[in-house]
């Protein structure tokens, strides 16, 4: 029998102590779509505390393979490539995630490269995202972006496991624990947004590195890149799946986070 066609333009549905709010698509029932972002809760609610894990990773699985996020009480930085999905803890350590542990910020695709460009040199994360940007077909779409090879320098944070409920991004941000590799191969994995999907998302790059031998990361805060080629993965649609229950339900979501936002993810005060 033929599987019958769902359409859904701006709904909300609520299934398994999520609402989806965005769902831009139409697929057959219970096939998932892999030209979409996924994501789970927004950037703004992480910001103002609401870092309990509401999703666990093996239901994130199953909508990408590719992708970056966070863990319950903001325990370290998750990034994903080729199906495997890694946690870069504050102590530096990696581990593989494990199905029950759970998430209560993050994006993830199905990565399936669209087209490439390069960089020939980048002296810092501005420089890249000036010339990067200039490479985008259209500044209203996300992308997903994997950038492989060899780093002369990277600095990346992972922020330790917060013990006190309900800590604000920016405050954890404070005593994070920062990396610095020089010359090492890796992978870059992160997406880049657009300004329309602001407290949403992270408006521009946000990008997770991991070396090649798969034993140390985290969240980028600068780099360099020489003789780089940045895959990319153009993505017109995008699910958002906000909890229902816990600390989201209480935040306001109605300010500007903007200034926090620019602090928590590089520092910049």
């Amino acid at each position: 029998m033929q599987d019958r066609m769902v359409v859904a333009v701006c709904a909300v549905c609520v299934a398994a102590g999520f609402a989806t709010g965005f769902w831009l698509a139409a697929m057959p029932e219970n096939e998932i779509d892999q030209e979409v972002i996924y994501q789970v809760s927004t950037i703004d609610a992480l910001l103002q505390g609401s870092c309990e894990g509401t999703m666990t990773f093996g239901e994130v699985k199953k909508h990408g393979d590719f992708g970056i996020a966070t863990f319950d009480s903001l325990d370290g930085e998750m990034i994903a490539l080729g199906g495997d999905f890694y946690q870069i803890k504050a102590d530096g350590q990696v581990v593989a995630v494990t199905d029950d542990m759970t998430t209560p910020f993050g994006s993830v695709t199905f990565f399936s490269q669209d087209c490439t460009f390069p960089i020939r040199y980048a002296a810092n994360f501005s420089d890249f995202s000036r010339q990067a940007e200039a490479f985008l077909p259209s500044r209203n779409h996300m992308y997903a972006i994997q950038i492989r090879g060899e780093f002369p320098y990277v600095k990346a944070r992972s922020i330790p496991r917060q013990e006190t409920p309900n800590a604000r991004l920016v405050d954890a941000a404070a005593n994070q624990s920062i990396f610095e590799f020089h010359e090492t191969r890796g992978t870059v994995v992160g997406f880049w947004t657009p300004d329309l999907v602001g407290g949403l998302n992270v408006p521009g790059f946000h990008l997770h590195y991991i070396t090649e031998d798969r034993s140390a990361g985290g969240h980028i805060l600068d780099f360099v890149l020489e003789n780089a080629t940045v895959e990319m993965d153009v993505t017109s649609r995008f699910t958002v799946v906000l909890p229902t229950e816990g600390s989201f339900t209480e935040v306001d979501l109605s300010g500007d986070l903007s200034h926090e936002l620019a602090v928590a993810e590089k520092g910049n005060a």
